[in-house]
């Protein structure tokens, strides 16, 4: 699938600040240069920099411009709901996504009910993912998506990206995510699979939801103990009390 102009021109820009064309500490050129630069509209321009800042690769200042900020960030960040694919095109990852398992179960797989004991009884799509970088194994997605609202699930969207495919053939409103991180003992299978020297994993679960609350995917995510850090870019949303 093409990406938008939007997407095209935020994928530059991020490889240039991971290139360090662009340093930390460095002014991205102005809205204006960037127009000329890469021949689009101020609003498509903003767009592309209001991707960077959300993922903590810049910072605007009022009457300066887009600072490059000193994250060294180029790994998964734990907040926020983006998919794998999302990060592989938005960060250049080196990555690819091997489907161990797709299908239909009429209810949760046990591995899951430990952690949510709340949906033992229902019926959804069973996916588990391997995702490797740089051709080595880093991370076991485990998900659950639950059905309904999900009603298909097609191996080609496991293997490219099942947020893609929610929104845009579902029209799902995919919305926020309640994350908890663990670490965790783990079987054989997943040793093996990621390749770990012991029984610990660091464990990431997520209970995902649509923007009318509809909780609609279940995720146990491991992570190697020697890959995983820990990022969480935060930006302070005022509230009037």
């Amino acid at each position: 699938m093409a990406q938008s102009k939007v997407g095209v021109i935020a994928q530059d820009l991020v490889d240039k600040i991971k290139h360090q064309q662009y340093q930390a500490g460095d002014y991205l050129p102005s809205e204006h240069q960037l127009m000329d630069l890469y021949g689009a509209s101020r609003e498509t321009i903003r767009k592309a920099l209001n991707s960077l800042t959300d993922l903590g690769l810049i910072q605007k200042i009022r009457g300066k411009g887009s600072i490059v900020l000193n994250l060294d960030r180029y790994t998964f960040p734990i907040s926020g709901i983006t998919s794998f694919a999302e990060l592989n095109n938005q960060l250049g990852l080196k990555a690819e996504t091997k489907v161990l398992l797709l299908q239909k179960e009429d209810k949760l797989p046990v591995q899951f009910i430990k952690y949510f004991p709340e949906e033992e009884n229902s019926t959804g799509f069973h996916l588990e993912r391997l995702r490797l970088i740089d051709g080595q194994a880093d991370v076991l997605d485990c998900d659950y998506l639950l059905s309904p609202p999900v009603n298909s699930l097609p191996r080609e969207a496991a293997e490219t990206s099942i947020y893609d495919y929610l929104e845009n053939k579902q029209k799902l409103d995919i919305s926020y995510a309640a994350k908890e991180m663990s670490v965790c003992k783990v079987d054989k299978r997943i040793q093996d699979l990621l390749q770990l020297d012991n029984d610990l994993a660091v464990l990431v679960a997520s209970r995902n939801y649509l923007a009318d609350t509809t909780k609609f995917e279940l995720t146990l995510s491991y992570h190697r103990p020697d890959k995983f850090k820990f990022v969480d870019f935060a930006r302070r949303k005022k509230i009037k009390l």
